[in-house]
């Protein structure tokens, strides 16, 4: 405080030469708290082959007409989105108000006053009557702005309107990839209770194999019970993915805002081809183009501009208040030249004792400062978890898909195998279940790596800023 009440001699003297002054602390991007490079190694693959993220549309990228259809629908009815796009035009409209600070409201007004008031000099009492007419045009209490006070109120203003443009970009992109994987995890529900159905059907057919070579004697009654649990296994599953099911397409029509229409519901997981690549590259620095991170820098930038205008109030404010006229007691006189008035009145405030509120508004501006400076390094280290995490799966989720169909394929032939031997007589049923349960758990994890790949291929498109129109 006393170093900044030292200083305000000098800074008047020059804002007064200047016209007006900017006491805005000098803004520099922060460095970015994160490493400089992406996580490289075996489990890491950059697609360095492929384009860029952020020259990537996403009809490019998500290339099935249907998923094309849905997220169009989602653009256009989602209310998250609708909240995001109003939150723009009111912060627009808030930079406006704050903008027209720096020009004087010029009003206009006309009046006629009718008085009437006892006339002492009248014997026995009487009274007088006065009747006059005004017009004018003029401002009040316009600040000249020459500590900035003013413009920094209004660039922070328009800040917060530049990053409510970004809050949507981002929530735009976030949904693109919300609704493409809301729309794979319904193809991959539907997948499995397909799986259930058909696992269900042949150990149907099994038990009523089983229950006619137990009434001929060629098997037990431990193998009918078997079959038996198998079979009401199956039913349960089909019942809860039944479920899961109806929730994925409440999920889905919750994303786009409206009823998916059953024709644009997938019919299966798309296996190949269904999404594209996209080049993480090896410099971090394409973070900082993500929407989220802009908003951040944007919200960072308003609050600077805050200190700004909290600076500007140790020193004095000066208003200027003008207006010119017609003043007369006969209204067909009004616009004569001997009735016009005029006033010019200036005016300077000097703070002299606020109560420490100055002090405080002053403090509380760096704090916030602060604050946005630690959401704004937050949001670049969660940028760069999300990328890593993302590349961490893409580098072995190709493998692990190959090794699943493998495990399939296996499993598939080796229930064929065991089927064979205990209707031979040479194994018992208790190893056709064994083998069966091993399949059908090998289709469930086949059907849960598909959709891992093409869900963290849409997260790894989001985390590096695509899904622009």
């Amino acid at each position: 405080m006393k170093r900044l009440t030292a200083v305000a001699p000098t800074v008047a003297g020059l804002c007064a030469l200047l016209g007006a002054c900017n006491l805005d602390p000098a803004y520099q991007r922060p460095a970015p708290p994160a490493p400089p490079s992406f996580p490289q190694g075996p489990s890491y693959s950059p697609a360095a082959q492929a384009p860029p993220a952020a020259g990537v549309a996403w009809r490019s990228f998500f290339t099935d007409p249907d998923l094309q259809a849905v997220i169009d629908l989602a653009l256009a009815n989602n209310r998250d989105l609708r909240v995001a796009v109003a939150n723009i035009q009111s912060a627009q409209a808030q930079a406006a108000v704050q903008r027209s600070a720096l020009f004087p409201n010029v009003n206009a007004t006309a009046g006629e006053t009718y008085q009437q008031s006892p006339n002492p000099f009248t014997p026995g009492g009487g009274s007088f009557e006065v009747r006059s007419y005004s017009a004018t045009v003029g401002f009040s209490s316009w600040e000249l702005d020459l500590f900035g006070r003013t413009r920094s109120l209004a660039r922070a203003a328009y800040d917060q309107y530049l990053a409510s443009e970004d809050a949507r970009r981002a929530v735009q992109v976030s949904l693109i990839a919300q609704v493409a994987t809301a729309w794979f995890t319904y193809a991959a529900d539907r997948d499995l209770l397909g799986v259930a159905q058909e696992t269900l059907k042949a150990q149907q057919e099994a038990l009523d194999l089983i229950r006619a070579r137990a009434n001929a004697g060629a098997a037990s009654d431990l193998d009918v019970r078997q079959a038996e649990t198998a079979v009401a296994q199956a039913r349960s599953d089909i019942a809860n993915f039944t479920t899961t099911l109806a929730q994925a397409r409440n999920a889905l029509d919750l994303l786009v805002g409206a009823a998916t229409p059953e024709a644009r519901l997938p019919k299966t997981l798309p296996q190949s081809g269904a999404v594209g690549e996209v080049q993480a590259g090896l410099s971090s620095d394409v973070l900082l183009s993500r929407p989220d991170v802009l908003q951040a820098e944007r919200q960072l930038q308003g609050a600077n501009a805050d200190i700004g205008a909290a600076r500007a109030a140790f020193f004095p404010q000066v208003g200027l208040t003008g207006q010119v006229g017609q003043q007369t007691t006969a209204l067909q006189s009004l616009f004569d030249a001997a009735t016009r008035t005029w006033l010019f009145q200036p005016s300077v405030s000097v703070p002299i004792f606020a109560g420490g509120r100055n002090v405080a508004n002053l403090k509380a501006a760096k704090a916030q400062r602060d604050v946005a400076l630690a959401q704004y390094e937050k949001a670049i280290q969660s940028a760069f978890r999300d990328v890593s995490d993302a590349l961490a799966r893409q580098g072995t989720i190709d493998e692990q898909l190959a090794s699943q169909q493998i495990l399939v394929g296996s499993a598939s032939q080796a229930l064929a195998l065991t089927t064979a031997r205990y209707e031979r007589g040479a194994d018992p049923y208790l190893n056709v279940l064994v083998v069966e349960r091993t399949f059908y758990g090998a289709q469930q994890s086949l059907i849960a790596t598909a959709l891992t790949r093409l869900t963290n291929a849409a997260s790894l498109y989001r985390a590096l800023g695509g899904g622009q129109i």
